[in-house]
């Protein structure tokens, strides 16, 4: 049947975001089409928006919704139930498949979302990025389980696998740093330390599981992470008394913060211990230097985490679980709602800082 979509495109050009009503195709074999109830609003799509672009863009990739129509192969949904919209793969080992761009005839020509798209009231996705959920969960805040949740928490249980006891250091306090903090305080980490450039955000941080917080703007992040984790009783190659985070995450991916992770993390002694781990969590735009020598003597470990290592299918009921029984709660990390019409103001506020935590779009009336 197809359906009629509000859609927020980015103009090949460099301009504001326009919503346009568009025709939407009938789902393919594979698809499903989705009214979506609600939509986070990312840090990584400000990227895309500053990207030299060869066509417009739909962009938009964690969301909620209920389906509305199925293509003829697809098997793990019907029409009428509610989903959660991810850019992750449910289930990649299932199918084989992997879709990554999706297409939208526009006003400019074809416009080209990478997986899929949710600043829009309805939208085609592939089954592949199509999650369900129980029609009594929330269908407003959970909309940033599909990237935010995710990615930060999928970060600390998934490639990192934190264990109770264990020290933590994470280096951003937005919506993705915010659930890494959930997941570390549900692994029993200790301490668990967040470092930000303002103190009301490492405050609010707190409410989600952070014993210490660290201003970069007013100290040296490295050297605060070191002094709140020595030991006086374990030694380095180098007979000094071990410190620094067994895990550091870097959630904002700039520059500085990739170049921090590292030395932040604790020193190993060949034969008796392995150093920290580094994880790099958000997107970085720039190269960055890797103190080598420090990698290398200390045995430390520099890795990356994209969506969190999550699955899906396996991962969001543990987070929906969460939210259900109080342990993440989202109704504090989601600070700002939007309307479609409003995008250009949520996009500006998050390039501004001025979202401590995350924003939605709201399609419900």
């Amino acid at each position: 049947m197809g359906a009629t979509a509000n859609v927020a495109v980015l103009p090949q050009e460099k301009a504001p975001l326009r919503i346009e009503t568009l025709k939407l195709p009938d789902p393919g074999p594979h698809q499903v089409l989705v009214r979506l109830f609600a939509s986070g609003v990312c840090h990584s799509q400000l990227h895309q928006m500053h990207r030299d672009r060869e066509h417009p863009v739909i962009l938009g990739h964690e969301a909620t919704g209920v389906v509305m129509e199925t293509g003829k192969e697809v098997d793990h949904v019907q029409e009428g139930d509610h989903v959660l919209v991810t850019w992750v793969p449910r289930d990649i080992k299932a199918s084989g498949r992997l879709p990554i761009i999706a297409t939208l005839e526009t006003s400019e020509g074809l416009a080209v979302a990478e997986n899929v798209y949710t600043w829009a009231d309805h939208t085609i996705a592939d089954e592949q990025y199509v999650v369900k959920v129980d029609k009594d969960v929330r269908t407003d805040v959970t909309s940033i389980i599909g990237c935010a949740v995710m990615t930060g928490a999928g970060a600390v249980l998934n490639t990192a696998d934190v264990r109770k006891g264990e020290s933590v250091a994470v280096f951003g306090a937005g919506g993705v740093g915010l659930s890494a903090i959930v997941a570390a305080r549900m692994r029993g980490a200790d301490p668990i330390i967040v470092v930000d450039l303002d103190d009301a955000k490492l405050e609010f941080a707190k409410r989600f599981g952070a014993t210490h917080g660290i201003n970069a703007s007013r100290e040296d992040p490295v050297e605060a992470i070191h002094a709140l984790t020595a030991k006086d009783d374990v030694y380095t190659i180098f007979q000094q008394p071990v410190s620094g985070a067994d895990y550091t995450f870097d959630c904002i991916g700039l520059k500085k913060t990739m170049e921090q992770v590292v030395p932040a993390c604790r020193g190993g002694h060949f034969g008796a211990a392995i150093g920290g781990t580094a994880v790099l969590v958000g997107v970085p735009m720039t190269p960055m230097e890797l103190q080598a020598l420090d990698l290398l003597l200390h045995e430390k470990r520099f890795i990356g985490s994209i969506g969190g290592s999550c699955v899906p299918d396996r991962d969001f009921p543990t987070f929906v679980d969460w939210f259900q029984k109080g342990e993440l709660d989202l109704d504090a990390l989601v600070t700002e709602r939007y309307k479609l019409e409003d995008i250009n103001a949520a996009t500006d506020a998050l390039e501004s800082g001025r979202i401590s935590g995350r924003a939605i779009i709201d399609y419900r009336d």
